[in-house]
């Protein structure tokens, strides 16, 4: 986080550097698994965001000479409307005033609705690759989130029958703690992540997608802990609180 003038900020060097470190530290203890796998695709991801970032906070200069050039042409046509019309020493032809105004609207009409296209395009388009990139993440979140469906704690310490078709459990209780810890942490960074794409882009529909993102790494990073709090409690040889019980 940083502080400038008491507003807080993710920054996205530190996260993708926090993104890195946990990275290293998979691997290190899972060499060649899929959860290492999924923290690179994840740091791939951290260091992309610098980039997509950047595109969204540069304005759109050319959308936004087209705004102001037709913003100018708007005057220009009502000034040439006014022009038009003829103020003659007798005063003011009713006709004739009511269609100058007639044809300022009718063609100020056209000109305001490319004036608002153009205004939202800009903002469309940034929505656009913000909910891309959220989506990306969302996808992530989901594949850590099967990673770790097969990573029972209470195989630990209780004797339990395997099938043909039962997973391989082959974790002690330290690393099985390490690998639902992990799982979290990505999880974590991924809603991190989700939200820097929102945190200097005022968009309802942008930051209705992250925090989505955000609720969805929640639910699941609260899964992962009520496993590690069942894990510690049946390393210590004591039963579980009844909330902690997975449903």
């Amino acid at each position: 986080m940083d502080q400038d003038e008491n507003r807080l900020t993710l920054i996205p060097e530190k996260i993708q550097a926090t993104t890195e470190r946990l990275s290293l530290r998979i691997e290190d203890r899972f060499p060649g698994s899929g959860i290492a796998n999924i923290s690179r695709t994840l740091l791939d991801i951290s260091r992309e965001t610098k980039g997509v970032l950047s595109w969204i906070n540069k304005p759109n200069y050319l959308i936004r000479a087209a705004v102001y050039f037709l913003i100018v042409l708007l005057f220009l046509a009502i000034a040439q409307s006014l022009l038009k019309f003829d103020f003659n020493a007798d005063g003011i032809n009713i006709a004739e005033f009511i269609q100058m105004i007639e044809a300022a609207i009718e063609g100020s009409v056209f000109i305001g609705a490319g004036i608002i296209f153009l205004i939202t395009l800009e903002t469309r388009a940034k929505r656009k690759k913000i909910i891309r990139a959220l989506n990306k993440l969302r996808t992530i979140a989901h594949i850590i989130d099967a990673h770790q469906l097969t990573k029972d704690p209470d195989t630990i310490t209780r004797i339990h029958l395997t099938t043909p078709h039962s997973p391989q459990r082959n974790l002690d209780g330290f690393l099985l703690g390490r690998y639902l810890d992990y799982c979290a942490e990505m999880l974590s960074l991924a809603g991190k992540l989700g939200f820097l794409y929102v945190q200097d882009f005022d968009d309802p529909e942008s930051n209705k997608a992250a925090n989505d993102l955000e609720d969805l790494t929640t639910d699941l990073s609260r899964k992962i802990m009520q496993k590690i709090l069942i894990l510690h409690h049946r390393q210590i040889g004591v039963n579980p609180p009844s909330e902690c019980k997975l449903r």
